[in-house]
């Protein structure tokens, strides 16, 4: 068989032909890619070389393991074989393309060696099946936010045709070379030796298959950058310069409207997308028919980006009205998104940086300024006074430490809601009585707590959070104490990663921490098993922000709690969509609310009567949420503390 780059059309040499396409290919590919990395090296500094080993560990399971895709089996697998297809076809392409622009190379086709031809078939089969199951559950059994583009049309037709195209051309070798090769060739070969291809014929299909395989990889390599499937390039780096501690914000900017006002990894966020729509599936809010989808914000970044690449104005705010501050205002915090994210994008950050820009320009909703103004004033989100922080601990039958006066091992941060709202004040006595049962030596700093402010800064205020943190830093340097405990995980989350304590060695424990250790040492043991069947919510900013999964469950156990796991739990538990200052806002979803849909995962499960929790403001969100759902009498929300104590009795 001859070599493809040798023969010549109309006197010209193919490989002439072929370095005349390469140059252009790679011109446009070039020119584009470059215009990308211009813009993304304009935007703010962030640093993201830390801890080498460890990002190049995510590179090996995320990008080369495709491990958060495979939470969803058959997909999962079908981009996965569609993934090391592309690999193996990109590096046999390169191999082939240098060949055949250099013709005098003492080097075969990668076609022409036996084992390398063998993966090549192989993964062209897998590959043509994983295309048939990705094309069948984007245009026939569509996930929620999955798009049915013309892009991701043409990408498919693209890959299948670069396939297809080696295939034939491994066939139509085996028909010309007396029947050599692998049974994928042979099976190939076979197909078209009965549809009556001679040999002849097959040498002039084997060059039709090439060079619509080159030419095909060719255009593919110049639209990838301005096609959806941009992410392919840009999305191992997303990974490899992913945070590494994903709740914790940035601190010191005033907020971000243009491109330039963002970091260069906030924008990389966006032309990292895939456009999959998990974040969107997974999204509490979204679900609520809001106008929030966390897909199209990163699509709107990366449409920014874009624009401002050529040339364009990068302002979000003209972005067609892509993002509207009410989107921003809907969002809880609370971290799916983000741990859904196969590209490790970073939703949150965005929100909160467009959140800043927002307060900063004074547009702040009515309700959540009337509560930053409580808290500038008072110190908390309720607008009562400081002298009333501590007025729950009047129905305990003993005194409660104060830190200020007297060295305490635990300093107990009990938060807002635990202090203020009534219904919480029942778990929070419940909490108090169970440490005085197993003798832990706390105390609070009374009036002197203030609202930790993690939500502060979630709304975009920096420049109250720092006040608030300032305050109670000050505070927590005239008192004495080892330990910090607290039962809200909002307050644990910001006191324990982003305040100043690792500077002064203080441990941060959320309350079922506490708990669980004072049971494996004895100094709590339960009088009465519970005997209930339960399920237990995961807090947002307990679990997926901080990993702690274990030890309330264990509790629950140790208390003969049966656990009965709801679909979605431990890093995939759905959020009570109080998270981000949502709390402190006017609802403005018109359908089934975050709380309701939880109660409602609770209540189906059999046998089931109790939703266990461990945070004020999913008390709080569920408590009301069973009226609304019509489900109390059926469904009863019970915190730890509580079951805690009744089983010491």
């Amino acid at each position: 068989m001859r070599d493809p780059s040798l023969i010549r059309y109309l006197g010209v040499p193919a490989f002439g032909v072929m370095w005349l396409l390469a140059l252009i290919a790679c011109g446009v590919f070039a020119a584009r890619v470059f215009q990308l990395i211009a813009v993304l090296r304009s935007a703010r500094a962030e640093p993201r070389w830390d801890h080498l080993g460890q990002r190049l560990g995510l590179v090996v399971t995320n990008v080369l393991g495709q491990r958060r895709l495979l939470d969803e089996p058959v997909i999962g697998a079908a981009h996965l074989v569609v993934f090391w297809a592309f690999v193996f076809y990109a590096f046999a392409f390169w191999w082939a393309l240098l060949r055949a622009l250099v013709p005098v190379l003492p080097i075969p086709y990668p076609d022409e060696i036996t084992w390398l031809a063998a993966i090549l078939e192989t993964f062209g089969v897998l590959g043509l099946v994983a295309i048939v199951i990705a094309a069948v559950r984007r245009y026939v059994f569509t996930p929620v936010s999955l798009e049915r583009s013309r892009d991701a049309s043409i990408i498919l037709v693209l890959i299948a045709v670069v396939l297809i195209a080696f295939l034939t051309g491994t066939g139509a070798r085996w028909v010309t070379s007396g029947h050599q090769g692998s049974i994928i060739a042979a099976g190939v070969g076979r197909m078209i030796a009965r549809a009556g291809v001679s040999a002849e014929s097959a040498a002039v299909l084997y060059l039709w298959a090439w060079w619509i395989h080159m030419v095909t990889v060719l255009g593919f390599l110049a639209y990838l950058p301005s096609s959806k499937h941009l992410h392919l390039l840009a999305a191992p780096f997303g990974v490899f310069f992913a945070s590494l501690q994903p709740g914790i914000l940035a601190s010191g900017t005033e907020g971000a409207a243009r491109v330039r006002d963002f970091t260069w990894r906030q924008l990389l966020s966006g032309i990292s997308c895939a456009e999959c729509g998990r974040c969107d599936r997974a999204c509490p809010i979204f679900k609520g028919d809001t106008d929030l989808s966390p897909k199209q914000l990163i699509h709107a970044i990366k449409d920014a980006t874009i624009a401002a690449s050529k040339g364009a104005n990068g302002e979000w705010r003209a972005l067609g009205n892509r993002i509207q501050p009410e989107q921003l205002w809907s969002c809880a915090t609370c971290g799916s998104c983000i741990a859904r994210c196969p590209v490790f994008n970073e939703h949150i950050p965005l929100v909160v940086e467009m959140r800043r820009y927002l307060v900063a320009k004074g547009e702040i909703p009515a309700r959540l300024q009337d509560t930053l103004m409580s808290l500038s004033r008072y110190g908390n989100s309720f607008g009562q006074s400081p002298r009333g922080r501590a007025k729950w601990t009047a129905g305990l039958d003993f005194a409660v430490k104060d830190a200020k006066k007297e060295r305490v091992d635990y300093f107990w941060f009990v938060g807002d809601y635990a202090s203020f709202d009534p219904r919480v004040q029942l778990v929070t006595r419940a909490a108090a009585r169970v440490f005085h049962r197993a003798e832990l030596d706390f105390g609070l700093m009374y009036e002197a707590e203030q609202n930790a402010g993690n939500d502060v800064r979630r709304v975009g205020e920096e420049g109250l959070f720092e006040d608030l943190r300032q305050r109670n830093e000050a505070s927590f340097g005239k008192a004495q104490f080892a330990h910090i405990v607290t039962t809200d995980p909002h307050s644990y989350h910001t006191l324990k990663h982003e305040y100043a304590n690792g500077n002064r060695g203080l441990e941060v424990a959320h309350y079922t921490e506490v708990l669980d250790a004072l049971l494996r040492q004895g100094k709590l043991r339960p009088q009465t098993r519970l005997n209930i069947k339960a399920t237990y919510h995961d807090p947002c900013y307990l679990g997926r922000y901080n990993g702690v999964y274990e030890a309330p469950r264990r509790v629950l156990r140790s208390l003969g709690v049966t656990l009965v796991e709801m679909p979605r739990h431990r890093d995939r538990a759905l959020c009570c969509g109080a998270g981000g200052g949502r709390i402190w806002m006017q609802d403005v979803q018109t359908g089934e609310r975050p709380a309701e849909a939880r109660l409602r995962e609770a209540a189906n499960l059999p046998g089931v009567d109790t939703l266990v929790v461990s945070c004020p403001k999913d008390y709080v969100m569920f408590q009301d949420a069973l009226k609304t759902t019509g489900l109390e009498g059926r469904l009863a929300v019970k915190d730890i503390a509580e079951l805690m104590e009744a089983a010491l009795h």
